[in-house]
């Protein structure tokens, strides 16, 4: 049902990204599951890279979060087998790489947040924070930490 929303949408969920270091994607605690942050790599490539506000619009960071976003649900799709098994969103921690003076963190991370409530409608509903940074791995214009309450 989830993921064919997302096709519905004219997104694809991505093959879960393989970690950058020392870590695994996705980890269930009891009913929670909580990912390691996700960049916008698609098949392996950055497709959004550098500050946002000085080298990527604000838009395209909205783009790069959407993608963060779809990573994060394929980390957790590789834990819980299927979306399906998703109750609610709980949390997403967004960290925008910003360029100084850059403070509409905010709206960057609405791609991510209006994204998962087009897929899951109210339980798509969550708490967020919304940080800017000076640099993130790969030079990522957007990372993405999510938290997902499972049956």
């Amino acid at each position: 049902m989830f993921e064919e929303k997302i096709n519905q949408l004219g997104f694809e969920l991505p093959e879960v990204a393989k970690p950058l270091a020392a870590y695994i994607p996705a980890k269930k605690i009891g009913n929670l599951v909580m990912t390691s942050g996700q960049v916008p790599v698609v098949k392996g490539e950055m497709k959004y890279a550098g500050k946002v506000g000085k080298d990527i619009s604000e838009e395209d960071g909205q783009k790069a979060a959407q993608i963060c976003a779809l990573n994060c649900l394929a980390a957790i799709k590789g834990v819980i087998g299927s979306l399906d098994n998703i109750e609610e969103i709980v949390k997403l921690t967004v960290f925008v790489n910003s360029a100084k003076g850059f403070t509409s963190q905010p709206k960057v991370a609405n791609g991510a947040s209006e994204l998962l409530g087009k897929i899951f409608g109210d339980y798509g509903l969550h708490v967020r924070s919304a940080v800017g940074v000076n640099e993130l791995p790969l030079n990522a214009a957007v990372e993405i930490e999510m938290t997902v309450r499972v049956k």
